[in-house]
């Protein structure tokens, strides 16, 4: 994954930011090679069946042995991603390996599906009818690809994107019907993942996706409302609103994320419209988010004021502050407006002082409205070894560029 280059000149900035700057960098380093990074390599890899162990208490301790493909999918990523871009240690680049022959043996099916959950030794449980663990397998299988110069299993990944385009256009493709009272209904989901999926499989050449680029990105701004200063997590096929409740979701963090993968080809292709719709998305969803009286940010709202119909919808989650902490230093190091950086000052002070575990490691992922854990595990069904490693290595790699010190 390329960073865009930051515009603001470290020259610029005052001795108090360049040594800011400097002091959280540090910490983003520390925390993830000191204390995230050790925690899943300690504790998550099965030696004896392959991959990696997902369900994890917050000391470590394994408490299911049920093993999540997406997850597995983007902890192989994460790994291939570090050695690539970091140092190219061969302890990563075998962990890797580890989780990604796990997913090749056990989970991937001869059509190209993959199965969502597996017992510890591999034989399948539940299959989706989505295609989100086949994209992270996808991910996994490129990234690992390029770092371990294996030019015919990036072969298979760019395969594996040209099934995973045609089946997002037509989900009976991977057996999910279309109810005749269904509406017809578009996901913010589908075109943000497959536009990060691009970013990973096509590498410096994206030559080959331009025009599919240029689809996913007409698709994620049918759910940009810039006059309500809002994205909608659904929407109708011409961007419209959708009755009822589904039509006025607001995921916060999730629209947050999609700003920020907007971002890195705005920059790309040297867009200044797309450049600055990205940096609203980022903004207006953190305005929208954050809770003012308790400080965090929501996991669900309703644009209109409604009560959620999500009943977690209050809850404080670790992924869309991760997602917030870099989309925020990507706003400020691309255009230096005092705003995103203090944004990131204050998503950076809550994160740390709720999620951040100074005893065994690694995050907590789940608090209530008044920032209290609610769930004292580090590794669940949905949370593993990806948000918080990718965040401190996103972050820390911009701080570098910003870090005047070096």
């Amino acid at each position: 994954m390329r960073l865009p280059t930051p515009t603001l000149d470290p020259a610029t900035l005052s001795p108090d930011r360049r040594t800011q700057i400097s002091s959280i960098r540090q910490r983003y380093r520390s925390e993830l090679y000191d204390r995230v990074l050790p925690f899943w390599m300690e504790h998550s890899i099965d030696r004896e069946n392959g991959g990696y162990y997902n369900c994890l208490d917050r000391d470590g301790a394994v408490y299911d042995t049920t093993k999540h493909s997406w997850l597995q999918g983007r902890q192989v990523w994460m790994f291939s991603a570090l050695y690539r871009t970091v140092e190219p240690r061969d302890e990563w680049l075998d962990i890797a390996q580890h989780g990604l022959k796990f997913l090749r043996d056990h989970a991937l099916r001869p059509n190209g599906q993959v199965f969502f959950s597996l017992t510890a030794d591999g034989r399948p449980i539940y299959q989706q009818r989505k295609i989100f663990s086949e994209c992270f397998y996808v991910m996994a299988l490129a990234e690992y690809a390029r770092a371990a110069d294996r030019p015919d299993l990036l072969k298979e990944a760019e395969e594996g994107l040209g099934r995973l385009w045609e089946w997002s256009s037509d989900l009976t493709k991977v057996g999910r019907p279309q109810h005749e009272g269904q509406a017809d209904a578009r996901s913010l989901a589908i075109p943000m993942i497959l536009l990060n999926l691009i970013d990973v499989v096509a590498g410096e050449n994206t030559s080959d996706y331009a025009s599919s680029v240029d689809k996913l990105l007409e698709r994620i701004l049918l759910h940009v409302h810039a006059d309500d200063k809002m994205v909608l997590e659904s929407v109708a096929p011409d961007g419209s609103r959708l009755d009822g409740a589904d039509g006025r979701v607001l995921n916060p963090g999730h629209a947050i994320e999609a700003g920020w993968f907007v971002q890195h080809w705005a920059q790309r292709l040297s867009r200044p419209d797309l450049q600055e719709t990205a940096r609203d998305i980022v903004r207006w969803s953190f305005d929208r988010g954050w809770d003012d009286e308790h400080g965090g940010i929501f996991y669900f709202l309703d644009a209109d004021g409604y009560s959620p119909m999500q009943l977690e919808w209050f809850m404080k989650l670790w992924w869309p502050h991760c997602e917030a902490l870099y989309a925020h230093l990507l706003n400020y190091a691309l255009f230096g407006d005092e705003e995103d950086w203090q944004a990131f000052k204050t998503v950076d002070t809550y994160t740390f002082d709720h999620f951040s575990d100074p005893e065994h490691g690694e995050w907590f992922g789940y608090l209530d409205r008044e920032g209290r854990v609610t769930h004292r595990f580090k590794g669940a069904a949905y949370k593993g070894c990806f948000h918080v490693p990718r965040t401190l290595w996103l972050c820390e790699r911009l701080l570098g560029m910003l870090d005047a010190s070096d």
